[in-house]
């Protein structure tokens, strides 16, 4: 369980509650920021006012997602649900490159037809509480990715931190109108384009790399090694794998054992490596295939298996 303020949660919770504060902020900051674009007429603040709309439809996305890779494996997906928050992330990131597209193209217009900004001082007013509520939201987001590890909770925060620039961008643009550089507005939203492109195609890897069961980071992977040798008993491993799936983490490798131990004392001693690991990794699911250390060729491979 996770304490958050007076409460405990669990990180299947935890997760589902970040998805619901990523749609009411996003949903909040679009009238905001229409409310600023309609008085303004700001290219730079329509910039940011689509990147919310696409922020809502990507949050309810993850929404659905989360909750999709947190139902229980069944009959027919014996590993679970959890590719559907990466596959979220891979459609969040083809909506982002869709919105700096359309973006892209509109700012170059407004920079051939620059048309003068009005009412400065309330677009101003409506960015940076914008950069505040989206600030808080993304603290928020990276606590839950520190507690849950998820994929799709770090990609929507990703997404939002790139949201802090380009609203803080948005706020130069502004004050610089306000001393007849008004064409600037237009290049922030072109650079603001390219910039929501960019970390979209990042994205894009991110999430293609899960969905092809890429390993999980060296550190992990190390921590692992340490906590099947720490086992007594333990010859070594070897032929360790593993990958992540949305909340839940796959490892598979085979243990090392003395070539007289009793079948029933190695299935102990494995059931015991398995809940050790589960204790560091409690959403882990462990699959150990019990080898006579005798069949050793290479007296280093335990340290990262057969690679």
């Amino acid at each position: 369980m996770i304490k958050l303020g007076p409460w405990r949660v669990s990180q299947p919770q935890l997760t589902r509650i970040a998805t619901y504060a990523s749609v009411s902020v996003a949903s909040f900051l679009i009238l905001l920021k229409f409310m600023g674009w309609w008085f303004t007429g700001s290219v730079s603040i329509l910039a940011s006012l689509l990147d919310s709309a696409l922020d809502v439809v990507a949050s309810l996305m993850i929404l659905l997602a989360v909750r999709f890779a947190q139902i229980p494996a069944d009959a027919e997906h014996r590993f679970g649900h959890g590719k559907a928050e990466p596959l979220a992330a891979l459609a969040q990131s083809v909506f982002i490159i869709g919105s700096a597209f359309y973006l892209l193209i509109y700012a170059i217009e407004r920079l051939i037809n620059p048309q003068p900004i009005e009412q400065i001082t309330l677009g101003i007013i409506i960015m940076v509480i914008s950069i505040f509520l989206t600030f808080l939201l993304v603290m928020f987001q990276r606590y839950v990715v520190r507690q849950t590890q998820s994929t799709a909770i770090k990609s929507d925060a990703l997404h939002y931190i790139t949201d802090l620039a380009a609203n803080s961008l948005v706020i130069i643009g502004l004050l610089l109108a306000a001393f007849y550089f008004g064409w600037i507005d237009a290049v922030l939203g072109l650079f603001i384009a390219l910039f929501i492109g960019w970390s979209a195609l990042k994205l894009a890897r991110d999430s293609a790399n899960q969905l092809l069961d890429i390993e999980l980071p060296d550190e992990m992977r190390q921590t692992i090694a340490k906590i099947i040798m720490n086992q007594r008993g333990v010859e070594g491993f070897n032929d360790l794998r593993t990958y992540r799936s949305g909340p839940n983490v796959f490892i598979q490798f085979d243990l090392e054992l003395d070539d007289r131990m009793p079948l029933v004392k190695a299935h102990h001693i494995a059931e015991m490596v398995t809940e050790k690991i589960q204790e560091v990794y409690p959403q882990a699911d462990v699959i150990v295939h019990q080898e006579p250390v005798s069949l050793r060729t290479d007296p280093q491979h335990h340290q990262w298996g057969r690679d």
